[in-house]
């Protein structure tokens, strides 16, 4: 008789591998990745202006910049060159050769971005102001501190740790 034995793995390994994946994704939760552009990308037919009007951009966000990568760039320029389209000097080239550059809005000022190579003076610039993150809503008051309690673990706790467990047991799932 053969005896067909199965990886187990211990409740410690478990709790390890949830509490990364809640880990992983927490950040996602508050931050708010923007396609610059939209569905156009950073390209010379989009109004930066108008497309930035109206958006709030917090402390921890992202700026995800889709372009051709061999005819345009991202540059982070200070407030003057930014205005005068100077891309000789940039506080940052951003371009990471792909087309697809990620740029973490990690500090409360106004970012200036713009395409080298003459776009610039095609329009292809934008200015982000990015703001601390405003505070928590207040919620309304509850009538009993146990409903709150689970109210607030179900849906800040329950929910991710419930995906989370889904993603590791699908993980090893296929390790079978």
């Amino acid at each position: 008789m053969e005896v067909v034995r199965r990886r187990s793995f211990s409740l410690p390994t478990m709790v390890v591998v949830l509490t990364c994946a809640l880990l992983v994704m927490l950040p996602q939760v508050y931050s708010v990745r923007y396609i610059v552009g939209s569905r156009f990308g950073w390209s010379n037919s989009v109004n930066y202006t108008n497309w930035a009007k109206g958006k709030h951009f917090y402390n921890g966000d992202w700026l995800f910049f889709v372009y051709d990568r061999n005819q345009m760039n991202v540059l982070e320029l200070n407030k003057t060159d930014y205005e005068t389209c100077n891309t000789d000097h940039p506080l940052h080239n951003w371009t990471t050769g792909a087309g697809r550059d990620v740029v973490p809005l990690n500090v409360t000022k106004t970012y200036y971005f713009a395409s080298g190579k003459g776009y610039c003076y095609g329009g292809m610039k934008v200015a982000i102001h990015v703001e601390k993150a405003p505070p928590p809503p207040k919620s309304a008051p509850v009538r009993s501190a146990s409903s709150n309690l689970l109210t607030s673990l179900r849906g800040q706790i329950l929910i991710p740790a419930l995906f989370a467990t889904a993603a590791v047991w699908d993980a090893f799932l296929l390790l079978w």
